[in-house]
């Protein structure tokens, strides 16, 4: 991860990517792309025929029914939000995100020369902004003269790897709608709830129909993240049949098509056989008892972290140790993030790179880095009947939970003397 400004803190244009798996990558998968390796026509804009339609089925076994003319895809989900913001809002309106969010969102918006605004969440979950802050904030943007117009929100969140409750996130739905927006769905990481049975998920566009476009992207739980590959369910309503059209124009513009190989991929992923849905399954299940294993090292160390609930990471809070950390240099999620980078030989982007504010002293740790340095160690962690007990697992806990220890211990010994 690269510093925009090496001397100093200025805006973060190079935000950490999706936090990957870990595994090697299905043989299936593998195999189809192969297949497809030796193809020379390009791929249309928006998706070949047979992507369009595995798209269609993957969102009506979960509720939404889709028919082709609502889809749209692209070469990841960053590609398909630009044109979404450049559709919704380049000619002068304005966005909102929560605070936190997915490093690429607000990005897009300064691509295309708008604010993001961003809006706090509330205590039990990130993703989804608090309603009564929502309305305040769209107050505000319009007392200042400027025009809101689109609300992205994700239902299970990077990066605090929590899940919205329905009725806060229908009273968000609610307060969105009537002040006239249009929202942005990212259900990236849907498929990978930690305790499924136990987690009621509910897409916006359940609550919503006319108002909200779904984004996906497959690298969540269908496709290796360097395999991009995206998809967008517009709504059914006139409006939304508009903004698809504007949506393949932009996407037109770009020249934002999937390569053919990683199409037939996704449509083999999207179509969900049993080898799909057998690997996510236990992949989920690996990253779920992982990232439990993370939680309780973080706050045993007595830092501060949200049970994680979906996706391949946590978000961790340092804030109880600011006065001691910053006897050793460290006031910031920057100096933050690279001391616990150092020390722990993996990535620890600060919550700054998630729209985070600068000051808080806030991390997101991924499980991925845990299940060990090769293929052979990350392929026993899948098939382990109790892969904490691995010793390459146990010993990336035990340096994660020395690295805390010793920051902890740091803190106590700087602690002043009541």
């Amino acid at each position: 991860m690269r510093r925009t400004d090496p001397e100093g803190h200025g805006p973060v244009r190079y935000g950490p990517p999706l936090p990957g798996d870990g595994l090697p990558v299905l043989p299936e998968l593998t195999a189809v792309l192969a297949a497809a390796a030796s193809r020379t026509d390009a791929q249309p804009v928006g998706g070949a025929p047979a992507l369009l339609e595995a798209a269609c089925g993957y969102w009506t076994r979960r509720g939404l029914p889709t028919v082709p003319d609502q889809v749209a895809a692209g070469p990841g989900a960053p590609t398909l939000l630009l044109a979404l913001t450049a559709a919704l809002a380049s000619d002068g309106g304005d966005i909102l995100v929560p605070r936190p969010c997915a490093a690429w969102w607000a990005p897009y918006a300064r691509v295309l020369g708008r604010p993001a605004y961003h809006v706090p969440t509330p205590a039990e979950s990130g993703g989804a902004p608090d309603p009564y802050a929502l309305l305040e904030t769209v107050r505000r943007v319009r007392a200042e003269g400027g025009d809101p117009r689109l609300l992205v929100l994700s239902v299970a969140d990077d990066p605090t790897a929590t899940v919205a409750p329905p009725e806060l996130l229908h009273e968000t739905v609610e307060a969105a709608t009537d002040e006239g927006l249009h929202l942005v769905s990212d259900e990236t990481w849907r498929d990978t709830l930690h305790h499924p049975h136990d987690t009621v998920l509910l897409s916006p566009a359940e609550m919503a129909p006319d108002r909200v476009t779904v984004v996906t992207d497959l690298a969540g739980s269908l496709l290796p993240p360097g395999w991009p590959a995206a998809v967008a369910r517009f709504p059914a309503a006139e409006p939304g049949r508009h903004l698809h059209a504007r949506v393949l124009d932009i996407l037109t513009a770009l020249g934002a098509r999937i390569a053919a190989p990683v199409a037939a991929a996704a449509g083999y992923a999207l179509d969900e056989p049993p080898p799909v849905t057998e690997r996510r399954e236990a992949a989920v299940r690996l990253h779920a008892r992982v990232a439990a294993a993370a939680h309780a090292a973080v706050v045993a160390a007595g830092a501060l972290a949200r049970p994680p609930q979906a996706g391949r990471h946590l978000y961790a809070d340092l804030g109880p140790w600011r006065e001691p950390l910053a006897g050793h240099g460290i006031g910031d999620a920057q100096e933050l993030e690279e001391l616990l980078t150092a020390r722990l030989g993996m990535p620890a982007p600060g919550g700054h790179r998630f729209g985070d504010d600068l000051g808080a002293l806030r991390v997101r740790l991924a499980t991925g880095p845990l299940l060990g340095s090769t293929d052979d160690e990350r392929m026993e962690c899948l098939t382990s009947p109790a892969p904490l007990e691995l010793p390459h697992v146990q010993r990336a806990l035990i340096s994660l939970t020395s690295v805390l220890d010793d920051l902890r211990d740091d803190a106590q010994r700087w602690e002043p003397p009541r």
